[in-house]
């Protein structure tokens, strides 16, 4: 009678157990992450570990929870060229609550670059100082502090893209690249998923506004965070930072950007907000290069609204928001990603 008792009472406990294991999937993966592999990523990541001379890096945050900023560049680099910032997105980073605030900076905007004493296109920052310099000119174009830089080179994340299973994108009508001066390619619309080539033609398409190129560059990194959320398959970021290979840097350590990496993508619910930098373009002369001249009051907007999501005693409910999220009801409408586990 008691080997029957017991018996009873060990297959109730595999069943709680397995229920608890199952309902805790995605904080069980993490924690098998913790265990097995994080030495592993972080023995690997060193490699991207590229601080900047003459720029002391800072601590993420004093608290692990703390607000941050990160300078993410998506650098369009062939072959031997030095290469350009086609993309430039202020981040402010804020683990207690899973929010990404993502301010897109045209890359031909009108601006001081910093340590040259004259103005010129933001995304010539790049090619004239590297990272360091774009950060500092982001600096005073915002007033506000560049925390770290991640620099991302679009080519290295082809293969990384095939290796997730790829990655969805809002594309309702075939795209065709077939200006003479470009790769010619077609994009064919209404896909559930893109592979690594469609993905790096959609951000290099040069064919429409500037404007337009810098929100398909929101989308590809939206698409990547989420996808990053979704995957929960910690056994596979050895060999994805493999294939990213020379393709990505940060002054951000490897076990800082571990632990970060981890907080957000555990979050119960990662929201992300982005916002273009306002403004027009025109020449300055006739016949000259064309640029992009910020809207002044838009720029003052954005440099309250950083403030305001770098303060860490400002609680979620009260961050300024951009205004394509502001709903008549005050309602939050940010872009919602959900981990999901295995």
């Amino acid at each position: 009678m008691w080997r029957k008792k017991r018996f009873y009472m060990i297959i109730a406990l595999l069943f709680i157990l397995g229920t608890t294991a199952y309902m805790n999937r995605g904080a069980l993966a993490m924690m098998g992450f913790d265990w097995f592999l994080q030495g592993h990523v972080e023995g690997k990541l060193k490699e991207t570990y590229k601080p900047l001379e003459g720029r002391e890096p800072t601590v993420v945050s004093k608290k692990k929870q703390d607000p941050f900023s990160v300078l993410l560049l998506g650098i369009d680099q062939r072959g031997n060229e030095i290469g350009r910032s086609d993309s430039l997105l202020y981040t402010v980073v804020r683990p207690s609550d899973g929010r990404m605030l993502l301010v897109s900076i045209p890359r031909d905007l009108y601006v001081e670059l910093v340590g040259r004493e004259r103005k010129d296109k933001i995304n010539h920052s790049y090619a004239f100082g590297g990272a360091g310099m774009t950060m500092d000119t982001v600096e005073k174009l915002f007033d506000a502090p560049v925390d770290h830089y991640a620099s991302i080179n679009f080519e290295g994340f082809r293969d990384v893209i095939d290796a997730i299973g790829g990655i969805a994108l809002p594309i309702e009508d075939d795209i065709v690249n077939d200006d003479p001066g470009h790769e010619h390619f077609v994009i064919k619309g209404g896909q559930d998923l893109y592979n690594g080539v469609d993905a790096l033609n959609f951000v290099r398409y040069r064919e429409d506004s500037d404007m337009n190129r810098t929100e398909r560059h929101q989308q590809f990194l939206h698409a990547i965070i989420e996808k990053a959320t979704k995957l929960k398959q910690w056994s596979k970021i050895p060999s994805l930072i493999d294939i990213m290979g020379d393709n990505f840097s940060t002054d951000i350590p490897p076990d800082k950007l571990v632990d970060q990496a981890q907080q957000m993508l555990s979050s119960k619910q990662l929201q992300m907000y982005s916002h273009t930098l306002n403004g027009k373009g025109a020449r300055l002369k006739s016949g000259g290069a064309w640029y992009y001249f910020a809207d002044e009051e838009d720029l003052a907007d954005v440099q309250a609204m950083i403030q305001n999501w770098l303060d860490p005693n400002v609680p979620s409910s009260q961050l300024i928001l951009p205004p394509k999220y502001a709903s008549d009801d005050g309602m939050d409408k940010g872009m919602v990603a959900q981990p999901q586990g295995n």
